[in-house]
């Protein structure tokens, strides 16, 4: 082996591991919204955890990619600790399907449809498909399904690459007593532990040493123990990602540390007492092939899954000995959103779509008890609305931030269509809570100076509420639901509540010249006004941002300018909102 066959050698390595990481973000980005579902239909039971994780690992082909996803959840509340000890224990057996889909390598000449199924078979073929898709199509989802292709050719390619230019090693006298040492089980154990530890992934060390084995050097006996500490040299990236996070993050990257040491510890015993009671030399001594390390892996994970995973309640027990309860720490009151979850924007976004959900509810429900003052003053509720007020700011400030992030990384089409929908949502929100708290003070001042509305004026404002309660609801559905029907019925009644305004105005500047109204109620009732039919055009910001974004457009002026002149369904609504709303309050002109 000479320094061209080094040269080879590390060049295969960077084309390995770089094929891996594309790979593994573009299936992370084109599988987003199905790893959203499968986390929505997570159970608490075992099985459903387990293959839970054993899926996503599959398709993202990186357990440490799902713990990292999974310490995030915890640490976001998405998952308890129980959930996340069966999602790990099944992301470690399905991280050893890339180690099946690189021991195809292995395979040796033969007929033309057995040479099919070797990878420098059939990658050129998959490199090419990638190309003409990357560079020929226009739709995001098919440039990353053409991402995905490159990327396992050029995983591939390294492989291959890697496993040519070590071959001359067969002949390399130092190379085999280095292996050698590793037939101590415990140096085996330590140097696939470092070797994972440094590259930070599993899939691909057992990779490296199935590249390795291509020189018939490496054994059973001193592979099996590699494979072994490779398991644990894996949970590195887990522990650095829980470093800032809560005690049940640190505790999900502790159960998997925990996992991986106990069942090493496990089967190393068995294997050396094995070795020390039987004569297995034949077993040991042969040399470990592709196929042989994929099967090796394989057994280990699924060995130790099924001796753990009964005992799920002790290791969940072991991490609150490791990361033990304080109990003076006090519970962080306000939201917070794990960085961490960017890893798969889809995921994010799915916390933040939440996270809206819980702004909605924080904001309209101000907004309802604001108006609800007007009907009986209460004081505690109306500390309660300043502090929803307050909350709906923090969310915004949050949400915004976290949202602007998000951005810069590569979102597909939905997702970014998403983050956009979520940025209007929480703009439109947060005033919908600044108006509740001005409705608010409006009743603080009627109260405080005792002024009593005229029958006709009470009779009109609850027309007013009615229909802006009424569009703050349709919005809401229309957001959370995606309920198109509920969006159109928001733009007619935003329109009604104008109309309300004008009118509601015109005849208060009546009673006031008949001396039936007072000019400091005048004031209060003009501002209250105001911040209702504001409330109404948030309403329909929201409404139209919901319809415009079905269509993949975001252009609210053009669409509410369109739908008022050309739709026969807006007349329509307009006219039964107008009977239900406007009728009275005219017939009392």
């Amino acid at each position: 082996m000479d320094i061209f066959d080094v040269l080879n050698l590390i060049g295969g390595l960077c084309l390995f591991l770089f094929g891996m990481n594309l790979m593994g973000a573009a299936l992370e980005k084109r599988a987003g919204h199905q790893l959203t579902s499968i986390l929505g239909r997570l159970t608490s039971s075992k099985t459903a955890g387990f293959f839970t994780g054993l899926g996503v690992t599959a398709i993202i082909q990186s357990s440490s990619a799902t713990t990292v996803m999974v310490v995030g959840f915890v640490n976001s509340g998405l998952m308890t600790l129980k959930q996340a000890i069966n999602v790990i224990m099944g992301a470690n057996v399905g991280t050893t399907v890339t180690a099946w889909i690189l021991s195809l390598t292995g395979i040796e000449k033969g007929n033309f449809f057995v040479q099919m199924l070797k990878p420098s078979s059939f990658t050129p073929i998959l490199a090419l498909i990638g190309i003409v898709l990357l560079m020929g199509s226009k739709s995001s989802k098919k440039k990353d399904t053409a991402t995905i292709l490159l990327g396992f050719a050029t995983l591939m390619f390294g492989m291959e690459t890697m496993s040519d230019s070590v071959a001359g090693l067969k002949e390399v006298e130092g190379f085999r007593n280095i292996l050698v040492m590793f037939s101590n089980p415990i140096l085996g154990v330590l140097a696939g532990a470092l070797l994972t530890a440094i590259i930070q992934s599993s899939s691909a060390s057992v990779g490296i040493l199935q590249a390795l084995s291509s020189t018939g050097q490496i054994t059973f006996g001193a592979a099996i123990p590699i494979i072994m500490g490779q398991n644990i040299g894996t949970c590195i990236t887990a522990l650095l990602s829980s470093i800032g996070t809560n005690r049940n993050a640190r505790r999900a990257s502790a159960v998997h540390l925990c996992f991986n040491i106990i069942g090493t510890a496990i089967l190393l015993s068995v294997f050396c007492i094995a070795r020390a009671a039987f004569d297995i030399s034949a077993f040991t001594n042969s040399a470990a092939s592709e196929w042989g390390i994929a099967l090796a892996h394989t057994s280990f994970n699924l060995i130790c899954t099924a001796i753990l995973l009964p005992m799920t309640g002790l290791l969940e027990k072991l991490s609150y000995l490791i990361v033990p309860e304080v109990p003076e720490e006090k519970q962080e009151e306000r939201i917070q959103i794990d960085e961490r979850l960017m890893a798969t924007p889809a995921i994010a976004l799915e916390r933040c779509r939440v996270l809206t959900h819980q702004m909605c509810d924080i904001s309209l429900d101000a907004l309802r008890m604001a108006v609800d003052q007007f009907r009986q003053f209460d004081e505690d509720k109306a500390a309660k609305i300043r502090s929803y007020e307050s909350l709906a700011d923090h969310y915004e400030d949050v949400l915004g931030s976290y949202l602007v992030k998000l951005n810069s990384y590569s979102l597909s089409d939905d997702d970014s269509n998403e983050s956009a929908k979520l940025l209007h949502m929480i703009g439109d929100l947060e005033r919908i809570s600044d108006h509740a708290v001005n409705v608010l003070e409006a009743a603080e001042e009627k109260q405080a100076k005792q002024l009593e509305f005229s029958p006709q004026a009470q009779k009109e404002l609850q027309a007013m509420f009615g229909a802006v309660l009424e569009a703050v609801d349709l919005s809401a559905a229309a957001y959370k639901n995606n309920d198109l029907h509920a969006a159109a019925m928001v733009e007619p009644l935003e329109q009604i509540v104008d109309v309300l305004k004008a009118q509601l105005r015109s005849q208060h500047i009546l009673r006031l010249q008949k001396g039936e109204c007072s000019i400091e109620a005048g004031f209060i009732w003009s501002d209250l006004l105001t911040d209702l039919e504001r409330v109404s055009d948030h309403c329909s910001n929201i409404a139209g941002c919901v319809i415009e974004l079905s269509h993949r457009n975001l252009n609210l002026h053009d669409y509410l300018r369109s739908v008022r002149l050309e739709s026969s369904e807006y007349a329509e609504v307009y006219d039964q909102y107008a009977v239900k709303y406007l009728q009275d309050i005219e017939n009392a002109e």
